[in-house]
């Protein structure tokens, strides 16, 4: 036990928070620094036992990124892959073509929420962007009707669903099943997305943004070279066949035998480094002649610097989770939380609206709710797939002006702050409350 008193736990785990926040928001640290000194300092609290508090950073650190460092590499990889060999404007293209173009801004929500599976939420408007304003000037809609429900999609699977980093990391922090969190999270996502196309529709032909003629003629089918890109299924499979890996062997752990023969080949098809591998496979035989030495090297690199600030951040969060574990905090916090009579399921949301809002960074939101809520699942009640993917759903709420994906997203798009405000600050609190909403309805009825 690092220390016997519920007292100097709880206002530990205050003052590791506080400060996380303080150094993030006011002095700009990086978020590994931030949560590190913080959660060092933790030890130097009149009443901690240092050996046993040692004892459980350490643990928990390593714990936590043994089981899930080598899957966060592999989906960076993989993204990298998507991004540079003309996968995610295929996908848009097809999705255009399945929905219609009279229904552009449908389309558009249902590819981001393809595309956020993969590649992180920032990338992939940033290389939609130039096909978004094209679409907007040849259907005489605005940027605001046309991109708000792509801004919203990308980002609800971005935090929501694997293999991308932040809901890899809470679903190791919390223990969660991955092939139960994408498919959970597929359904939650996808409801959500609609809703924030919904909301574009409504909200966004009031708002005056008009496209800019700046970006016509950049993206690939505008070049003519269309046939430069991959096919559909070349496009689609990297992502679709590890997902489809990965929640089978959940589907067969729950319907088949354990000796069964399909259940045993999904247990190593499934398993995320294999499922990943094969993506990255089908990815790199979407490259032309002149990346053969990029595949193999610069994108690796890229992707190994990305996913490096992941594993470190969610060690750190693994660390905090073990620590709590081990102080009465946690039984006290719960039993506060139940005395309230409000559902156990919110305090996980609350957690992950705090640490977004605050930070403006959904990966810190959704790594800082599960740190601090996986301690307490088993005295709420909660399971590991709940908590994770309420503690996602808040730290969707909301994109603003602290948050980079924000800024991205209006930069490109050539919004004013308000109209940015309105459309992509709405229409997070639409995905983010819509999500919540689904799954409080599958937590309640016991599916999660």
């Amino acid at each position: 036990m690092i220390t016997e008193s519920a007292l100097i736990a709880i206002g530990g785990l205050v003052a590791v928070v506080a400060l996380l926040f303080l150094l993030i928001t006011r002095f700009r640290w990086h978020v590994f620094i931030a949560l590190l000194v913080p959660i060092v300092l933790f030890a130097l609290i009149p009443g901690i036992d240092r050996q046993a508090f040692i004892d459980a950073f350490e643990q928990g650190f390593g714990r936590t990124i043994g089981g899930i460092a080598v899957v966060i590499v592999l989906g960076s990889i993989l993204a990298e892959a998507l991004k540079h060999t003309g996968g995610i404007e295929r996908i848009t293209v097809s999705m255009i073509r399945w929905v219609g173009e009279s229904r552009m801004p449908l389309a558009l929500t249902l590819s981001g929420f393809v595309i956020g599976l993969a590649i992180f939420s920032d990338v992939g408007y940033l290389i939609l962007n130039p096909l978004v304003h094209s679409a907007a000037l040849n259907s005489g809609l605005n940027m605001s009707v046309m991109a708000t429900g792509l801004v919203g999609a990308m980002q609800l699977t971005h935090a929501m669903v694997p293999p991308t980093p932040g809901p890899l990391a809470a679903a190791a922090l919390v223990g969660a099943d991955i092939g139960r969190v994408i498919l959970y999270g597929g359904i939650v996502t996808l409801i959500a997305s609609l809703a924030g196309w919904v909301y574009a529709r409504l909200v966004g032909p009031h708002i005056d943004s008009p496209p800019s003629r700046e970006f016509v003629g950049q993206s690939f089918v505008e070049r003519g070279r269309e046939s430069d890109l991959p096919t559909t299924w070349q496009a689609y499979a990297p992502i679709l066949i590890p997902l489809t890996l990965i929640a089978g062997q959940s589907v067969a752990a729950l319907t088949l035998p354990a000796g069964h023969v399909v259940n045993t080949a999904m247990l190593y098809l499934g398993w995320p480094v294999v499922a990943l591998s094969i993506g990255i496979l089908l990815a790199f035989r979407n490259t032309s002649a002149d990346q053969a030495t990029a595949r193999t090297g610069q994108w690796i690199e890229d992707a190994l610097r990305a996913s490096a600030m992941i594993i470190m951040v969610t060690g750190l969060g693994g660390a905090l989770s073990q620590i709590l574990r081990e102080t009465p905090a946690v039984d006290t916090i719960a039993e506060t939380v139940a005395a309230t009579g409000l559902p156990a399921i919110f305090l996980p949301f609350v957690l992950g609206i705090a640490g977004n809002m605050i930070t403006g960074s959904t990966t810190v939101g959704v790594i800082t709710a599960a740190s601090v809520a996986a301690p307490m699942m088993d005295t709420l009640g909660l399971s590991p797939e709940a908590t994770m993917l309420a503690g996602a759903a808040g730290s969707i709420i909301i994109k603003y002006v602290n948050s980079s994906y924000f800024w991205v997203c209006t930069s490109l798009s050539r919004m004013s702050l308000k109209a940015a405000l309105i459309s992509y600050g709405g229409v997070t609190l639409v995905n983010g409350v819509t999500a919540m909403a689904v799954v409080y309805g599958l937590w309640a009825a016991g599916v999660v």
